[in-house]
């Protein structure tokens, strides 16, 4: 695991957890953005493609504490896709201190009906391992203790375009070509809004960009979206 930092100041900091099978530079628009607001970041590179959720959460704390440690303010979460998991699953086992907030954008937290369909292939199951596995909509009892219910405010960012028209067939609509709008829904969600682009994308989007400042900043999206 590899991870790009920025120097830790007095204000503010960023956690930033890629989806599977990408990696830090796909966040790096976002990190751009979110430090010339003001806030220090951790932009992570995991394995996620190589081991569950709860080892990940494991080998993420190492980079994780001490950056926490150095803020003296709070340290918040923004997440692309399967990284919402790994942050849930993280924060249950390692939560730090001084939480701040948490911003998901198209994160599975229903579980993805594509998972469901290709879980068996041997293909999906090499290419995205163990964690792969945990994607899917009825999850057993190992995956459900590692996704307790949330307590810290999480704003939800989903889109409803799509650039996948084959993987498209097997979501209920809206959805963003890899997750259903209904299934980035999380009970005790702070605040979750739609914006017109696709899974891939939402790291990179403008207006996503900016709630997401908004939301970590304020503690909820801003109003005439």
């Amino acid at each position: 695991m590899s991870d790009r930092r920025q120097s830790t100041s007095s204000s503010d900091g960023v956690v930033l957890l890629h989806g599977i099978s990408r990696t830090a530079r796909s966040f790096r628009r976002m990190e751009l953005a979110l430090q010339a607001a003001g806030f220090a970041t951790l932009n992570l590179d995991y394995d996620s493609r190589r081991k569950s959720l709860g080892a990940l959460a494991d080998d993420i704390d190492p980079a994780i504490a001490p950056f926490a440690s150095r803020l003296e303010g709070s340290v918040h979460f923004v997440c692309h896709s399967m990284g919402g998991l790994l942050a849930r699953a993280y924060l249950a086992r390692h939560r730090p201190p001084r939480l701040g907030r948490v911003v998901m954008l198209g994160t599975p937290n229903g579980g993805s009906e594509i998972a469901d369909r290709l879980k068996n292939l041997a293909a999906y199951r090499a290419f995205f391992g163990p964690a792969g596995q945990q994607l899917v909509t009825s999850r057993d009892a190992a995956t459900r203790a590692l996704l307790p219910a949330i307590d810290y405010p999480t704003g939800i960012i989903a889109g409803n375009r799509s650039i996948y028209p084959i993987t498209s067939i097997a979501l209920p609509r809206p959805h963003d070509g890899r997750v259903s709008v209904a299934n980035t829904r999380l009970d005790g969600m702070t605040d979750h809004i739609v914006i017109r682009t696709s899974h891939p994308w939402l790291v990179r989007n403008g207006e996503a960009i900016t709630q997401t400042i908004a939301f970590v900043r304020d503690g909820k999206f801003q109003e005439g979206r």
